[in-house]
């Protein structure tokens, strides 16, 4: 790694997996490295496959000023709240999926603009505005169905947070092209960014950043794509790896 300290202007880093440990907590040891990339100007941007909702009150806990990068890069907000950018899935699409799933017999959770619905479904998909859809299953044959007939559906991007689950977003989201438009917002190139992360939704921006930091805990591919692997999101992964390369 020939990556100077003082290259990285920007940290993305997903959370689940990744920031959070298994008790879905940002450590002390974390919090503490990661205000000290703060005080060095460094934005510090949480890359998430999670909603605005369930996302925004880690950054206000980890007092960050920047960006938000929610749904995998569906949505781009401001830390005051602001929306910058949306990419919305077709509602006939989404209650499709949930069908889908339903026949086959998968656990479900679809994020709209304004709520999370798990295992559930709205009186009326067409009263929401459709930004994710995701599912999941310890059965091996029920998941790989749900991820062979999804890829029949033209106008979709897949990926996962987890082996056992598959997300679909509208084709051409990711957390990569979020964090380019994060860049463009700035005034920075992806080539001064780190990104970390443990899973497929992550590959993307880890392989196009500067600096692509697979968890101690990710999948075997995420630490292929990666320059480095740090330690376990029980282990304090993430401040482990802003030591190494920003601080």
């Amino acid at each position: 790694m020939t990556k100077k300290k003082n290259d990285i202007k920007l940290i993305a880093l997903d959370m689940d997996g990744t920031l959070l440990n298994s008790e879905h907590e940002v450590s002390a040891h974390t919090r503490e490295v990661i205000a000290k990339a703060l005080k060095k100007d460094i934005h510090v941007v949480l890359s998430t496959g999670r909603g605005f909702k369930t996302c925004y009150p880690y950054a206000e806990s980890l007092k960050l000023t920047s960006y938000l990068v929610t749904t995998n890069g569906g949505e781009i907000w401001t830390i005051d709240k602001k929306l910058l950018d949306q990419h919305l899935m077709e509602t006939a699409t989404i209650e499709k999926l949930w069908t889908m799933g339903r026949e086959i017999g998968v656990n479900m959770w679809m994020i709209s603009t304004d709520s999370v619905f798990r295992n559930e479904a709205p009186d009326n998909f067409y009263d929401h505005k459709w930004l994710k859809f995701g599912c999941e299953s310890f059965d091996k044959t029920k998941l790989d169905q749900m991820i062979k007939e999804l890829s029949h559906f033209e106008g979709l991007e897949l990926t996962n947070s987890l082996p056992t689950n598959v997300e679909a977003n509208p084709k051409g989201v990711s957390k990569a092209k979020a964090l380019k438009f994060v860049c463009k917002e700035i005034g920075i190139t992806m080539n001064q960014v780190m990104a970390v992360g443990d899973s497929l939704n992550d590959i993307k921006m880890i392989q196009d950043s500067g600096v692509g930091v697979a968890m101690g805990n990710a999948q075997e591919a995420i630490k292929n794509a990666a320059d480095f692997t740090t330690e376990t999101n029980n282990n304090d992964g993430v401040a482990m790896a802003i030591e190494r390369f920003a601080l």
